[in-house]
């Protein structure tokens, strides 16, 4: 019985990957809700561009003196824009998911990423100073969390790996913690 005012019940959360079966060295694959998740953030960017530049074209037309083939030109020019977003808002999220994965093993963590470029990552938890898990709006619509681990030095002293489940990313950042008995916090 609902009483009101009193809080709804708690939703279960789905058991986070233990670590043993996560930290087998087995390459693994980012979550795959990352590619629709990478369309969300596309078709907002997409449509915000695209109908900046429509406005500014709008504007012109009414500011300027200009020929009707000029402004039929920057139509073709934002259709031509238009579609170069949208191709990469559809097309080039799951080319990104096919080139990223992640190891992880009792020495640390390993992040393979890129497309055209590629880079290979290694994290080793003697170096790690601490890490997060975070989650925006559209991450937590799709369960969906980024770790990022912090490293002692320099180069790569921030890596980040988005498109992991959120409760895999807690459960990395839990084994990548330093287990020292001499730490002073």
């Amino acid at each position: 019985m609902d009483v009101p005012g009193s809080s709804p019940p708690a939703v279960p959360h789905p058991a986070a990957p233990t670590v043993p079966a996560l930290a087998d060295g087995t390459r693994r694959a980012l979550d795959p809700r990352v590619v629709d998740l990478d369309r969300d953030v596309g078709i907002i960017a997409t449509a915000s561009i695209s109908g900046a530049l429509l406005l500014a074209i709008a504007i012109t037309a009414l500011a300027a003196d200009r020929p009707p083939w000029f402004f039929a030109l920057l139509l073709l020019a934002w259709a031509a824009v238009t579609a170069a977003l949208l191709w990469q808002t559809f097309a080039w999220p799951p080319l990104e998911y096919r080139h990223a994965s992640y190891r992880l093993d009792g020495l640390g963590i390993e992040i393979a990423r890129g497309v055209i470029w590629r880079s290979i990552v290694n994290v080793p938890i003697s170096r790690v100073q601490h890490t997060d898990v975070s989650q925006g709006p559209l991450q937590r619509r799709y369960g969906l969390g980024t770790l990022t681990i912090y490293t002692a030095g320099t180069d790569y002293a921030r890596v980040d790996l988005p498109g992991l489940e959120h409760a895999t990313a807690l459960a990395i950042r839990d084994h990548l913690l330093p287990r020292r008995s001499d730490d002073g916090v």
